[in-house]
Order: C-alpha cells, then sequence, then structure tokens
C-alpha cells in the first residue's frame, strides 16, 4: 500500500490543548506516539495510566482513549499496536491493548483485549472475524521515503 505521507512530522503537543489537527492529551508525560500515525480531529486522549500508539496507526475524528475510568475506577495503560485502525467515535477503555492491523469499526465501545489480525465492532466490541491475508496485505504500509 502506498504511504498515506509524504514527509511527516508528529505534531507539537501541548499539555490539553489542542494541536494543529484538533486533538487534544493530558497527562502527555504517558504519552508514546508512533511513527507516521493519523489522529482524527477531536480525539480526546486521557494517557494518565498510559497511551502507546504504535507506527502507521490510524484513528478516526472523535474517538476517546482513556487510561483511566472514574465511572468505575478502572486504570490501566492502553497500546495500540502498529497499523491497526479505530474507527470514528469509538470509545476505547483502560487496560486494552488492540492488536496488530486490526479494525475497529465505528462508534465502537472497546473494553477487552483485541488480538492481531481482526474485525471487531459493537458495544461492546467483540471480534467479528479475522482479516483475510489479502486485508492484511492490502493494509501494510510500505515506506518508501
Amino acid at each position: 500500500m502506498k504511504p498515506r505521507f509524504s514527509q511527516w512530522r508528529p505534531p507539537e503537543i501541548e499539555e490539553g490543548k489542542l494541536n494543529k489537527y484538533n486533538w487534544v492529551v493530558q497527562h502527555k508525560e504517558n504519552f508514546k506516539l508512533g511513527f507516521k500515525t493519523d489522529i482524527g480531529a477531536f480525539t480526546y486522549i486521557n494517557a494518565h495510566f498510559g497511551v502507546t500508539i504504535e507506527d502507521y496507526v490510524q484513528i478516526g475524528s472523535h474517538c476517546s482513549l482513556y487510561s483511566v475510568s472514574t465511572i468505575d475506577d478502572k486504570r490501566g495503560p492502553i497500546c495500540l499496536k502498529q497499523n491497526c485502525r479505530i474507527g470514528s467515535h469509538s470509545v476505547i477503555m483502560p487496560s486494552v491493548t488492540i492488536g496488530q492491523n486490526s479494525r475497529i469499526g465505528a462508534c465502537s465501545f472497546v473494553n477487552k483485549e483485541i488480538p492481531d489480525n481482526v474485525v471487531a465492532y459493537g458495544i461492546p466490541a467483540s471480534v467479528i472475524r479475522p482479516l483475510t491475508l489479502e486485508e492484511i496485505k492490502s493494509g501494510i504500509y510500505e515506506d518508501t521515503e
């Protein structure tokens, strides 16, 4: 697959302020952003207990990633593995890892681990099916820069 970006640069992240792409991080000291990520506008990331977004991850607009929940007092790191994709308006809760290449459908509520190479969606999100080999290959980004 062709690269999504040419000359990608990580955004400047200021504590609790919208960046130039209109997404925001709280507890930026616990936030790790991979190479050539794409995070949609109006996404909120609470990294109090750690959020790692690996290389080539795509996150749609209006998503929320919570490493802490004050409603049920859950807390723990979030990890979005390389090349996974999160559909718009999805919510990722504490202590969740989303596997490499996996795809989360729009408007999903993810409160448990999602393995590598699957499609998952729903409230709560559940695995619907594995990705085909063709889908995996077509979604892998090759750097030509």
